[in-house]
């Protein structure tokens, strides 16, 4: 009987060894499997987080920039009306010269002793309509 306890005393040390590495065993992969889950769940929120602070970010930037687009568009629409009624102005009162000039024009066809002097005012005034014609036009090209 002396054999037989030795076995069974060796048994049952070897089996509580096999039992206390099988718990070091399994505690060890359970936690690394913890573990990594563990992180594997923080990248994936902070991936969630990041893509939801861009699109915040996106909807701001697009809003801002909606907005400034159309507070230059009323300043550009703001400005071409004053250009319009300022050459709309200018091209009055060249027609207003224009008028003069046809009655000069007339004038002078009555009176045909004083035909220098009337000629000499006459060419110096369609000169003078010609030359604000032209920067009318030109003002006109850059306005279109």
């Amino acid at each position: 009987m002396d054999t037989n306890t030795v076995y069974e005393t060796r048994s049952a040390a070897s089996h509580e060894r096999n039992r206390q590495t099988r718990k070091k065993g399994l505690s060890v992969p359970l936690f690394l499997f913890f573990w990594v889950l563990l992180i594997g769940s923080g990248l994936l929120g902070t991936i969630w987080y990041t893509d939801k602070l861009k699109q915040n970010l996106t909807d701001q930037v697009n809003q801002q920039t909606a907005q400034q687009i159309s507070a230059m568009q009323a300043d550009y629409k703001k400005q071409m009306q004053e250009l319009t009624t300022n050459f709309n102005g200018e091209l009055g009162k060249i027609q207003s010269k224009v008028d003069a000039l046809n009655e000069l024009l007339e004038f002078s066809k009555d009176n045909m002793s004083s035909k220098t002097d009337n000629s000499n005012k006459l060419y110096s005034q369609i000169a003078e309509v010609k030359k604000q014609l032209s920067e009318l036009k030109k003002s006109l090209d850059v306005l279109k």
